[in-house]
């Protein structure tokens, strides 16, 4: 039989609500990819994300646009040039790795390599909000080796401060979301260091990030909005010491294994994150995270829902997908 392609919408809501510098949320709205063939079925998810111009029905309509090809059996490497970088792309590239893993008998872990994927240590979440509300969710989740923590406002000196007392044996990486004002990053930056954070994210917002290459940086910068395909690489090396490698960005597994492996040959340390997803969207990421040098999939985690079944979450792990899940 062809294959066909089925295009879905889905809805998971988020326990309780989800706070950026950007705004909140209380729902993962998600886009499914399913390709057909031959009795087997393959899957993609992804995130539409407004910061990016992208909508669930602008997503949807990309899809459906590049139907003819997909339904014809286009190759992943084809697919980088019919569709551009974004979430449409990841779902179908995505959902292509997975069908042709199903039917040629190979797990997408066996195809990248990986003859036996491990666990790897994920950051858990901390929302945006008030230092004593931050502090309290951090005193939570402390016995977690790794918490990333959303900031990103004109003054979030005493949220940091809040958050390492909370949890002073957890590593730290703070997400700013493009929300420092210049004239405070690097007081920002000074407190970050006295407080022993690993790294900060995204601290400025993107095409205006000339300053980090003209301050001295004494943690960690890593670019997440600045940064989306191979070609933004080169630009940044003057001012990101790291870079945040999603899914949802590159437009799928395919084009973020040649962009991990040119970042690497940079000298760019690499994060491997997601947007607010389920573990469909998440499983192919862990594979590709195995020798990354930090590691934010808990996507899923902050769902009050997830699919049946998901990856497995234990402590501060993440396992590696299992295939009736995902590749």
């Amino acid at each position: 039989m062809p294959r066909s392609l089925e295009i879905e919408m889905n809805s998971f809501p988020i326990a309780g609500t989800f706070t950026i510098s950007r705004g909140a949320k209380t729902s993962a709205e998600v886009i499914t990819c399913v390709l057909t063939e031959n009795g087997r079925r393959g899957w993609g998810e992804c995130v539409p994300y407004r910061r990016y111009g992208e909508t669930m029905e602008s997503v949807a309509a990309q899809i459906e646009a590049a139907r003819p090809l997909i339904e014809q059996g286009i190759s992943t490497e084809d697919l980088l040039r019919a569709m551009p970088p974004g979430a449409a792309r990841n779902a179908v590239d995505c959902a292509i790795w997975d069908l042709e893993a199903k039917l040629g008998g190979q797990g997408v872990a066996e195809r990248l390599g990986l003859a036996s994927p491990q666990p790897l240590t994920t950051a858990y979440t901390i929302s945006l909000g008030e230092p004593e509300v931050m502090a309290a969710q951090a005193r939570e989740h402390s016995a977690r080796t790794l918490l990333k923590v959303k900031v990103g406002t004109g003054d979030d000196e005493s949220r940091i401060r809040a958050v390492r007392e909370a949890a002073p044996d957890s590593i730290i990486m703070l997400d700013a979301n493009e929300g420092w004002p210049e004239e405070t990053l690097t007081h920002h930056l000074r407190i970050s260091a006295e407080m022993k954070i690993a790294l900060v994210e995204q601290p400025l917002p993107a095409g205006k990030d000339e300053m980090l290459a003209c301050i001295e940086r004494p943690i960690l910068v890593c670019a997440d909005e600045s940064v989306h395909h191979t070609g933004d690489l080169a630009s940044l090396r003057d001012r990101y010491d790291a870079i945040n490698i999603k899914l949802d960005k590159t437009g799928g597994l395919t084009e973020a294994l040649g962009m991990k492996r040119e970042a690497q040959r940079l000298g760019f340390q690499i994060m491997l994150g997601c947007m607010v997803g389920t573990s469909l969207a998440m499983a192919p990421a862990v594979l590709l995270a195995q020798d990354a040098e930090f590691v934010d999939l808990d996507g899923a985690l902050l769902l009050a829902r997830d699919r049946e079944p998901g990856l497995r979450y234990t402590a501060s792990l993440v396992f590696p997908p299992e295939k009736e899940l995902w590749g």
